[in-house]
């Protein structure tokens, strides 16, 4: 019993941090001046399961976005400069399609953004990598 639990305290394969995996907000985290502003959207029940860019499948509920440019797995902290909340995403899909906007977040995150209600806001980004 005690190699097994030595074996599995050593696994290395999983990350337990959320900003890593993109799992919950982070809020709090402190970053420099903002690399972009702009429209932000969210996308969600009609490819919820389908495949992103990244090769992942998509889950409306994780605290990811699409970026047309940005490195897939680059951190941002997303910024709505309407109500200052913010949060932090991973970008594991390629988008906006839409003119004008800069980035599509996943439906947890415009939640948490409030977002959700006017389908866009205006955002600041502020990359965490």
């Amino acid at each position: 019993m005690v190699p097994l639990l030595f074996i599995a305290a050593c696994n290395t394969t999983a990350s337990n941090d959320p900003t890593v995996t993109g799992s919950i907000s982070t809020a709090n985290i402190e970053t420099g001046k903002a690399f972009q502003r702009g429209t932000a959207s969210w996308y969600g029940p009609g490819f919820h399961g389908r495949k992103t860019a990244s090769g992942e499948r998509f889950n409306s509920y994780d605290m990811t976005a699409a970026h047309r440019s940005l490195p897939f797995g680059t951190r941002l902290k997303v910024v709505n400069e309407t109500n200052g909340r913010s949060v932090v995403v991973r970008v594991n899909d390629r988008g906006p399609f839409a003119h004008r906007r800069i980035i599509d977040l996943a439906k947890g995150p415009a939640q948490a953004l409030g977002l959700t209600s006017s389908g866009v806001g205006y955002v600041s980004l502020h990359r965490l990598d």
